[in-house]
């Protein structure tokens, strides 16, 4: 799925790739990653966005492989046009970045949101430590009966073949902690069930 096409995710039932990546015909690479989030909704999934505001959070949401994790014009439940710093294990090494957050609308047809289903949609532009765009990042809740699915979606420029295999499991790992940890902090931290 070219970037272009990205309200293909708004339609119901799955794409022909959900968890996995591949070179798309302009020379990105693809990443796709599906997880399913049992007694997460979408709106734990945004509210752990503008909650997530130091580096000791953002280990909670993988443990071992995230370092430090920043944030400029960033303030609790706001991190839309917020820039998240980032250092992370990927694959054999440590990268460097940042993301820029951005709202949903800048990305997707946010009129059918509510008719698929979109508990959430967090949506940035992917940057290097030197703030050079190298692709765009969504975090996608699609909200079900048993809580929601995570479909996390990259696109990125200049990377090579072995990026795809290092996101994907990175981000198949974070997503799962986020499972894990998620309903009952939620809870505890937002007062709301």
């Amino acid at each position: 799925m070219l970037f272009e096409e990205v309200n293909q995710l708004l339609e119901p039932g799955y794409l022909q790739t959900e968890t996995g990546y591949f070179r798309l015909p302009n020379g990105h690479l693809h990443i796709a990653v599906l997880i399913r989030m049992p007694r997460c909704k979408g709106k734990m999934v945004e509210w752990w966005f503008g909650y997530m505001g130091d580096s000791e959070k953002y280990r909670m949401w993988h443990p071992k492989d995230h370092l430090v994790g920043e944030w400029e014009n960033w303030s609790p439940g706001k991190y839309i046009g917020a820039t998240h710093i980032i250092e992370e294990h990927m694959g054999e090494g440590i990268m460097n970045g940042k993301a820029y957050f951005r709202d949903p609308s800048e990305f997707f047809d946010t009129s059918r949101f509510e008719e698929a289903n979109v508990g959430a949609a967090i949506c940035a532009d992917a940057l290097t430590d030197q703030d050079d765009h190298m692709g765009y990042i969504i975090h996608f809740a699609r909200d079900t009966d048993f809580g929601c699915e995570m479909r996390s979606r990259f696109w990125l420029f200049d990377a090579p073949d072995a990026s795809g295999v290092a996101v994907m499991k990175h981000c198949y790992e974070e997503m799962g902690y986020l499972a894990d940890l998620l309903p009952d902090l939620y809870a505890k931290e937002s007062g709301n069930p």
